[in-house]
């Protein structure tokens, strides 16, 4: 387009040729004295700077400040308005503005910063903490509290905690938990965490219950009467399904003695028969009516407890029983010298950088899964650097056939590590019987790369461990397992035998003798593998919903005694018992962040 304007400068008119359809960004030239067409854009002028350069080189040129018309000066065209000026849009900065923030806004704040770092109540009195606090806009009033203040809104915040943990046990049906003792700073703690499935999208939730101070002697009855408070303080004794433990002494022995267990009729018959008891005995029953009040759910015990004492004791008095003992006494004390040496000099382990670029991985006693993974690496270094190693920290050198031999020990042993970091992740109990039927095909099929060690799949395999019938009923309803984790057809009827009696066990269900087995077949027919599948076979869905709540393994409650050694501290010695549990579960349960 073509816009004529003018400026004072010269008496003839300059057309300027703009590609805009802005016009009151076109060009304003009345330098040349003829009639003359440019072409410019809206972003670059270089086109009339160049026609300036060469044209009007000796002309000095001044800006003049747009009036906010591009009337020219002249008498011919003094009535000739130019276009509108453009405004100048205005930037809304109110939306990054930041909002003030209220007391209650401010003490969640500070909450969740103090909870979730695991850091000392006495922070909020710091002063490059209050500093930093006082940079945040709040409404009048509003201010960082005290220790004191911050400490009653720690504890009125673990009440509130507790009480909808309480709220949303009694919309529950079925939840199970894990309990475990805890030694730190010469003090006891028993621990429990609650585990459950959410009944309308199947997702898995947990929460801890308690990690109270243990006082006197891990008596089995000790720890029966505390459990037994602990679940009834939230009202859950009658909906746990399983509490699961490791295989300690004390626990197994709580749970057999104060397990509720159905009563006999045929023992009524004998009743009217006259008894002479001794008098101490008939004392000693008082005290023993204690024990009817404490009533235990049913135990189970950790998966990969029994799994790690399979590995480290039944695997080893195997090896040890055969040929190949000496050569496995002899490459494990190779080995622990290595890392013994590694572990205490930091030359050494410098030593061990520079010629592998690596650290050796010293194990831990309580974890077997930390000793494969320290033959592992060492079974990664070759034998050719393993004796360079060797010979600078002055040990004796690993021969070729130790080398061969702990090569093939980690390749036996590898699919039980999976194992284990299966049970102990989150996970369904469902998820226990095949995991285990996969450990044990895989290992029989590495029996083909071995040579020193061919006998010990089998070996792996013949150690079998028993688990209760609810693993079996919690593989079956989980959609993604139903039967096909199971090899034999005889395996599988009886699979589904154990699922038809499981239905029975609903007692307000009616007409269920017609329904189970038309629902069952079609729950097994079904190609659907997701969970959501459940919500069409109501009654699988339940059973589901109570043999699935429990987990493999007690990891959960060891995981919350892994956090209580970052909040309770050395330097944070004087801490209350009731005060270390409150910021403890706050944390665990990521209260001020969930």
């Amino acid at each position: 387009m073509s816009e004529k304007c003018y400026s004072r400068f010269c008496p003839s008119p300059t057309f300027v040729n703009v590609q805009l359809p802005f016009p009151h960004l076109a060009g304003v030239f009345t330098l040349c004295p003829r009639t003359k067409t440019l072409s410019t854009s809206c972003v670059s002028n270089s086109n009339l700077m160049k026609h300036l350069s060469t044209a009007h080189a000796s002309i000095k040129l001044v800006a003049q400040e747009y009036t906010g018309n591009t009337a020219s000066v002249d008498e011919g065209s003094a009535n000739k308005e130019g276009p509108p000026p453009c405004k100048q849009q205005k930037l809304d900065f109110s939306a990054s503005v930041p909002q003030k923030l209220s007391q209650r806004e401010l003490n969640g704040l500070i909450g969740a910063y103090i909870v979730e770092n695991m850091l000392s109540i006495s922070t909020v009195e710091s002063d490059s903490f209050r500093a930093l606090i006082g940079k945040i806009p709040r409404k009048g009033g509003a201010g960082p509290p005290c220790r004191k203040t911050f400490s009653k809104y720690i504890d009125a915040e673990y009440a509130k905690m507790n009480s909808e943990l309480k709220k949303e046990f009694e919309q529950l049906e079925y939840l199970a938990t894990t309990a475990d003792i805890w030694i730190a700073h010469n003090k006891s703690y028993l621990g429990v965490t609650a585990h459950w499935m959410h009944p309308a999208n199947f997702q898995r939730k947990k929460a801890a219950l308690a990690c109270r101070r243990f006082k006197g002697r891990h008596t089995h009855e000790s720890i029966a009467i505390e459990l037994d408070n602990i679940h009834s303080s939230f009202g859950i004794s009658h909906k746990i399904t399983a509490t699961v433990t490791d295989n300690g002494s004390n626990f197994v022995k709580a749970f057999k003695r104060y397990q509720s267990v159905e009563e006999d009729d045929s023992v009524d018959e004998e009743d009217d028969e006259v008894t002479f008891v001794d008098m101490n005995d008939a004392l000693q029953s008082r005290v023993d009516e204690d024990d009817d009040v404490i009533n235990l759910p049913p135990h189970y015990r950790c998966a990969s407890h029994i799994l790690n004492l399979v590995s480290c004791s039944d695997i080893e008095k195997w090896i040890l029983s055969r040929p190949e003992k000496a050569v496995y006494r002899s490459a494990t004390a190779k080995c622990t010298a290595l890392w013994n040496k590694a572990s205490r000099s930091t030359v050494a382990a410098e030593t061990v950088e520079d010629v592998v670029a690596k650290k050796l991985i010293v194990p831990c006693s309580t974890r077997w899964n930390s000793f494969y993974d320290a033959l592992a690496r060492i079974c990664e270094i070759s034998i050719v650097d393993l004796n360079t190693i060797s010979s600078k920290f002055g040990s004796k050198a690993i021969t070729e056939k130790e080398h061969q031999f702990l090569k093939e020990y980690c390749i036996a042993m590898k699919p039980l590590t999976v194992a284990l970091d299966i049970l102990q992740g989150i996970c369904y109990h469902g998820t226990l019987l095949p995991t285990l039927e996969t450990l044990m095909m895989k290992t029989l099929e590495l029996k083909r790369a071995l040579q020193i060690l061919v006998d010990l799949p089998e070996a792996i395999v013949e150690v079998r461990t028993t688990f209760l019938d609810s693993a079996l009923l919690a593989a079956v309803t989980l959609p993604r397992f139903k039967l096909r984790w199971l090899r034999t057809q005889e395996r599988k009827d009886k699979a589904k035998a154990e699922l038809l009696d499981a239905f029975f066990s609903f007692d307000d269900e009616d007409d269920i003798s017609a329904t189970a087995e038309s629902q069952v077949a079609d729950y097994l027919k079904s190609g659907a593998q997701g969970m959501d599948s459940l919500h069409g076979f109501p009654l699988i869905k339940r059973i589901s919903l109570k043999h699935n709540a429990a987990t493999p393994s007690s990891a959960p409650v060891e995981r919350l005694f892994s956090l209580g050694k970052l909040v309770f501290t050395p330097k944070r010695n004087r801490l209350s018992d009731l005060k270390f549990e409150k910021l403890l579960l706050l944390r665990y349960n990521h209260w001020f962040t969930g």
